[in-house]
């Protein structure tokens, strides 16, 4: 594994810096990306704040896109992932983008595109991911993968930005304000907190037909123990006995499949 040599900011645990002190605070050229190091992040990630929708858009493709590749944690993956924690609050993110005039070509708005970036990492770096690691490489997987470890270190923090979004005036928002917050609810001091998100949970079920969310929320609600048949439609069935069935025939092919990696753990 590379050396951590993230420079961010003093970390409070009951909140986070101030997202213009992540920015100026970061080394950013020192931590590793997807194709180098973070140089080009700072330009990108200030972008994010943009007034204009697609100048906005256009930085969230570039800014993840450096840290999002093959289920990977990168030392850059941490501090973006303070940043946009931190800029989730900001009014051009949480109002910009929604009730745009129809012939604007359609694109996520940039508060769902990051708040679904923040739930794929943290599901990236869940337990079953750490329990795959430690079956495929070793007991000490998370010990020596630093840049998952402090990810999960900050799930609370993160947690705290997305909170609030759970009540956004847009579904689209609050629909994916409460799958990222589900994934990082893992974490053992957010178990608090997992009744409020049931309640949404039900919500979400009750009226949204897209599968990602669906399955992301009735996996949680199974996991923290919750009888779900009442909330499941036909489709869900069959989304579940699909993977039930994929998974079997996964396991039937013996000891190379890795699971969640598709490469060489990255350390």
């Amino acid at each position: 594994m590379t050396k951590n040599r993230r420079q961010s900011g003093k970390f409070d645990p009951e909140g986070l810096p101030h997202y213009q002190q992540l920015l100026d605070g970061t080394d950013w050229a020192s931590l590793a990306t997807v194709s180098g190091t973070g140089e080009s992040l700072p330009a990108a990630l200030a972008r994010l704040l943009d007034p204009d929708p697609a100048v906005r858009a256009d930085a969230a493709r570039n800014a993840l896109g450096e840290v999002t590749h093959q289920n990977t944690i990168y030392e850059a993956t941490v501090p973006v992932a303070l940043y946009i924690a931190a800029i989730l609050g900001q009014p051009d993110i949480t109002a910009g983008d929604f009730g745009l005039d129809a012939a604007v070509p359609s694109r996520p708005p940039t508060l769902v595109r990051l708040l679904s970036w923040l739930s794929d990492t943290a599901y990236d770096a869940d337990d079953e991911c750490v329990a795959i690691g430690e079956r495929d490489y070793g007991e000490r997987f998370l010990h020596e993968y630093e840049e998952m470890r402090a990810f999960r270190d900050l799930r609370p923090a993160i947690f705290s930005a997305v909170q609030p979004l759970l009540g956004h005036e847009s579904a689209e928002a609050r629909d994916a304000a409460l799958v990222a917050a589900i994934s990082l609810a893992e974490h053992p001091l957010l178990t608090e907190h997992r009744g409020e998100l049931v309640d949404h949970a039900r919500r979400l079920l009750a009226g949204s037909t897209d599968r990602h969310n669906r399955d992301r929320v009735l996996d949680a609600l199974n996991t923290w123990g919750h009888d779900t048949s009442d909330l499941e439609n036909a489709a869900d069935v069959a989304a579940r006995e699909r993977h039930a069935r994929l998974r079997a025939e996964r396991a039937s092919w013996g000891g190379n499949w890795t699971g969640e990696y598709s490469e060489d753990p990255p350390f």
